[in-house]
């Protein structure tokens, strides 16, 4: 059996709030690799903490994304001028390269709160960004990364395996200090069917531990993935009639964070933690992906 290694996890402070997203650092011999480095925002609360490991961000060996939303990607172009190569879903690789598009989406959603939330995007060079391909293993330093394409919540999505390690991005759901796995599902890429492969995808490999970036890691693996597909299920049924009676989302973006709140406090999370899920895993994201998603359904 190979040896495991002692990962760290990087609690980023998004907005001064912890247990929201988190970056890990993963040994690869005489070095780190980290996988999802965060947005921009949270930069320098990236910086401290590796600093706390001794660590400088020039030194890192690699940076491994599971995809490219600014929660997960949006500080990668700053490792990347300091040297550090990034890889990346081949779908994500050109919008590393040129993120105006991606940036210029993103702004029509949150508006006038785009640098407050995720800071600034600039282009990674193209010497340092690498497309991986499904199911061949990336060689860093003296470890190998191997990554399994898993859409669904996007369709440029990589879960990372080391060592029976899985590190899930967005793909496994969202869990705070409870067994509530809540489906992150913001538009333009949900597809339920595919999530639902991906899900069994990621069973098929047996992972002895999930890495979530929202927010931890957990062994119940198999306990795990059963409630994300029931939720994630849940959800989409919630949305159903509401989507074939073309209910409006300003509706929606009142009534759905209250079912959710509802939910999770019949499953005896805190009121504090339901909290921390909304900080993770915005409501009105879901609304708005989740109605889209069925929309497209009908056409």
């Amino acid at each position: 059996m190979a040896k495991q290694p002692r990962i760290h996890r990087l609690d980023l402070q998004f907005l001064g709030r912890s247990q929201t997203i988190a970056s890990y650092l993963v040994p690869c011999g005489d070095g780190f690799a980290l996988i999802d480095c965060g947005p921009y925002s949270t930069y320098q609360n990236l910086v401290k903490e590796l600093g706390k490991k001794g660590i400088e961000p020039h030194l890192l060996k690699a940076v491994l994304l599971t995809h490219i939303h600014f929660d997960h990607a949006g500080a990668a172009w700053a490792l990347a001028a300091q040297g550090v190569p990034v890889y990346v879903h081949p779908v994500g690789y050109p919008h590393m390269l040129q993120p105006e598009k991606l940036y210029q989406s993103a702004a029509r959603i949150y508006g006038n709160r785009m640098e407050e939330l995720w800071g600034i995007m600039q282009p990674v060079a193209s010497t340092l960004i690498h497309a991986v391909a499904d199911r061949q293993p990336v060689r860093i330093g003296t470890a190998d990364f191997l990554p399994i394409y898993t859409p669904g919540h996007a369709h440029h999505h990589i879960s990372w395996i080391i060592d029976n390690h899985m590190f899930t991005g967005d793909s496994a759901g969202v869990r705070i200090n409870s067994r509530y796995v809540s489906p992150p599902c913001p538009p333009p890429d949900i597809d339920i069917e595919v999530w639902l492969q991906s899900i069994d995808t990621m069973r098929s490999y047996r992972p002895t531990s999930l890495y979530l970036a929202h927010f931890g890691d957990y062994d119940d693996v198999e306990a795990h993935f059963d409630n994300l597909k029931a939720n994630l299920l849940t959800w989409a049924a919630w949305f159903e009639p509401h989507a074939a009676a073309g209910t409006d989302l300003a509706t929606l973006q009142n009534a759905f964070p209250e079912f959710i709140k509802d939910t999770m406090l019949a499953n005896g999370i805190p009121e504090a933690d339901v909290q921390r899920y909304e900080n993770a895993n915005p409501s009105f994201m879901s609304v708005a992906g989740l109605m889209r998603y069925w929309k497209q359904k009908t056409l």
